[in-house]
């Protein structure tokens, strides 16, 4: 599943509380993304760098007809992964075995993106390859990175983001609301204290209580909390105790390291121990968790009392083995109320979900590692749910359900990267990360995440090579991930291998899914006899015990698919119509969507277009619940000769610019067999001939410049088509000044209004004038359009 990078849009992080102004912050960091394409925010820890770069992006967005894209590596630790990372984030999955960084830059060398790196000091020489391969790979990504420390590119413009100002306590405060640093402190504190603001009487109180924390935003909103019980006074006569004995012990630190840790550790003291504890255990935590994870790395008992100093329910005194204490979740909403834990909503609707800011997570470790043991003794409890989450989205797979278990295992990406490395590098732990992997399968292959599964994949058996079950489990999977044709090689031979193994250890099931897999590398490959041959048996026999409902379904989809390409799409859909029953006993949509897909293929080889048609819709709305998008691709493809078969040139050239657009984020040239392609280029062909060249790169253009959500809808019918000649696509050459053509030049670079003033020396109002007289006689609505016609036109 995922989903191929829409045209536009921005993904950044959603702001939970209210940003703060930093106009000549931001005012810099555009002016400097306007020059440069590589930017790096610097500053110490808690100076405010992720929120201040969102705000840029949020405010250049515009500019950009390809989007922003976040890419959070606070939670990530193998540098192997970084380009990985970045590719999720923009919804590109290559499939191919091509080095990962060389894939990136191939998908994005046509897109016109920014790109904001989030905390890279600790991958700083996988950050700077990235950078380095985008900067020069490409020629419309630009890149925002935060980061402790720079990048070292020479390419590279830094802006330090220093703390906020702070007024002179003892100055003119008349006008102390525009104090970014008062203004921050009086938000967070009216938060907590209804009803506080700034008056005549506390202004200079506040702005001693800033001045004494530098300015820094994070030691700011930590001690803006505590007006919950202490009064303004209290708090700077307590802040100041704790900073003095802080210095006092650590005379060597940078001040503003001294300032925030003393915030940091007050907080801390100020925590109950079930807080304390709570803190110190989560901060394994990669990313976001729910609170079913937060339960679970906080409630060993026994480790509990070693950990927190506090007694907590045992065994031997009546407690349930493994029993939830009551107050985790009161242990929970403390350190949320203390502005420790941040508190999310799941966009995909699955609940609250909660994060540590950096900072307070590597002071959360600092104090886990106290404890000999309990840091490994966290991670293993937090391994261990994963397992169980996995466990049960596997056995729930194959039925209703699957768009939330996708949404779920997504939100988790980091959770799942963290078990995993925590598996496959601590001593006695392997064994683990190879079962995880192998259980995660479903997630490798429908979810989008191929080249993640084969790197995790391939980790675990290097680490596990004695013949057991979980190896034979993931060599299949390892081989079912195998997408390209370089390396269906090598997947047939792990397939292979897989089932010798899986038939000498006894395991029926394993060695039915190592089955299915022959046969996909086998139809991929275009083996198209062998692999009809094979299904055949492999469906006569059926489902053997302990085999996984999907994939059994799968040997059905393959053996239709086989008969459809083979011409015989009378068998085809008989066993289609077998698949449907099975998926619609169990109220399951992503085999289903395949099924229907194929069914809609062999209405398609009779020529049944009118029937073949609605078939297609339905698997394409089905793909799109689950967000499946190597199946979208496909599924485009049939519907673009549908249309051919029907007549419909035009629509047949939309659909395939629309159905490119979301194979750029795959890989078309490298992914599927001559059997999948062949079908495609004749339509293709068909509608050229029958609209002529020109027509066709118009209409096949339209089709292009939609996104992802757009396309389905055309394709589905649930929007109005696009006329037959949109402004953008004129057959009448539209005539602008030639200083209207070197601002639409400008802004196809990316450029905002004041830049484009600064870059010809005009007004302000003067550029939007241009870009408004720009938009009226082209007819667009936005700048994107504007950047598509300029590149069209090149």
């Amino acid at each position: 599943m995922g989903g191929s990078a829409p045209r536009g849009g921005c993904h950044l992080p959603v702001e939970t509380t209210s940003f703060v102004d930093r106009r000549d912050e931001q005012a810099a960091g555009r002016e400097l993304l306007a020059k440069a394409r590589l930017v790096t925010f610097t500053g110490p820890g808690g100076v405010g760098k992720t929120r201040l770069a969102a705000q840029v992006a949020a405010r250049v967005e515009r500019a950009f007809p390809d989007g922003v894209r976040y890419v959070a590596l606070a939670g990530l630790h193998d540098p192997v992964l970084v380009p990985l990372a970045v590719a999720d984030a923009l919804g590109l999955y290559d499939h191919s075995d091509r080095p990962p960084l060389d894939a990136l830059v191939e998908r994005l060398r046509e897109r016109r993106l920014l790109l904001v790196v989030d905390n890279c000091e600790h991958l700083l020489a996988a950050c700077a390859a990235l950078a380095a391969a985008l900067l020069r790979g490409t020629t419309g990504v630009r890149i925002l990175a935060t980061s402790r420390h720079r990048l070292g590119l020479t390419e590279e413009h830094l802006m330090e983001v220093r703390p906020l100002p702070v007024p002179d306590p003892d100055g003119d405060l008349c006008a102390a609301e525009s104090q970014p640093a008062l203004a921050l402190f009086a938000d967070r504190a009216a938060a907590v204290l209804p009803g506080f603001r700034l008056t005549p009487a506390n202004r200079a109180a506040v702005a001693r209580l800033c001045r004494r924390l530098d300015g820094l935003p994070l030691a700011i909103e930590l001690a803006a909390v505590r007006m919950r019980v202490l009064g303004l006074d209290q708090l700077l006569a307590r802040l100041d105790d704790r900073y003095r004995l802080l210095t006092a012990g650590s005379p060597a630190a940078l001040p503003r390291h001294r300032t925030l840790r003393a915030a940091v550790d007050w907080s801390h003291e100020l925590c109950t121990a079930r807080e304390q504890s709570a803190w110190a255990r989560l901060s394994v935590l990669q990313g976001s968790f729910d609170l079913e994870t937060a339960e679970a790395v906080c409630l060993d008992p026994e480790t509990a009392e070693a950990v927190c100093h506090e007694p907590g329910p045992r065994e031997e005194d009546g407690g349930e083995p493994g029993s939830r204490p009551p107050d985790v979740l009161d242990a929970v909403a403390g350190l949320v109320d203390k502005s420790v834990l941040v508190r999310e909503e799941d966009p995909d609707g699955g609940g609250a979900r909660y994060r540590l800011l950096d900072t307070l997570r590597h002071y959360g470790l600092d104090r886990l590692r106290e404890r000999p043991g309990a840091e490994e003794a966290a991670r293993r409890r937090h391994r261990d749910h994963v397992q169980l989450h996995a466990d049960a989205s596997e056995a729930a797979w194959f039925g209703p359900g699957q768009r939330e278990i996708v949404a779920r295992l997504r939100a988790d990406r980091d959770s799942l990267r963290a078990a995993l490395d925590f598996s496959l590098t601590t001593p006695g732990e392997a064994g683990a990360g190879l079962r995880l992997a192998g259980t995660l399968w479903f997630y490798w292959h429908a979810c989008g995440a191929p080249r993640e599964g084969r790197y995790w994949l391939d980790r675990a058996l290097d680490a596990n090579p004695a013949p057991t079950a979980g190896r034979a489990r993931a060599l299949w999977v390892s081989a079912l991930l195998a997408g390209s044709p370089e390396d269906l090689t090598r997947g047939l031979r792990r397939a292979r291998e897989a089932r010798a193994l899986a038939e000498r250890l006894g395991d029926p099931a394993e060695a039915a899914h190592a089955d299915y897999v022959i046969g996909v590398v086998q139809l991929f490959a275009d083996d198209l006899g062998a692999a009809r041959a094979h299904y055949e048996t492999t469906v006569a026999r059926g489902p053997v015990p302990g085999q996984h409902l999907s994939l059994h379904g799968l040997d059905l989809v393959e053996l239709a698919c086989a008969y459809a390409f083979l011409g015989q799409a009378e068998r085809a859909t008989a066993v289609c119509e077998r698949a449907l029953g099975l998926c619609e006993a169990h109220g399951e949509d992503w085999v289903r969507s395949y099924v229907l897909r194929i069914l809609a293929l062999a209405h398609a080889v009779r020529a049944d277009w009118r029937r073949a048609e609605p078939r297609a819709r339905e698997a394409l709305r089905r793909k799109r619940e689950v967000h499946d998008v190597i199946g979208i691709g496909l599924t485009l493809d049939l519907l673009a000769r549908i249309a051919d078969g029907l007549g419909a040139a035009e629509r047949t050239a939309v659909l395939l610019g629309g159905a490119d657009r979301v194979w750029s984020g795959i890989d078309r040239d490298r992914w599927g067999s001559a059997a999948l392609n062949s079908a495609r280029r004749d339509c293709e062909s068909h509608a050229r001939a029958a609209l002529g060249p020109g027509e066709y790169e118009r209409a096949y253009g339209r089709g292009g410049t939609l996104g992802l959500a757009d396309v389905l809808a055309y394709a589905l019918g649930e929007e109005p088509q696009p006329p037959p000649h949109p402004p953008e696509l004129r057959t009448t050459p539209v005539r602008l000044t030639r200083r209207e053509t070197e601002v639409a030049e400008l802004v196809a670079e990316g450029l905002g209004n004041q830049q484009i003033a600064d870059r010809l020396v005009i007004a302000r109002r003067t550029a939007e004038g241009h870009v408004e007289r720009i938009l009226g006689k082209l007819g667009f609505s936005n700048r994107s359009q504007i950047a598509a016609w300029v590149t069209a036109r090149r």
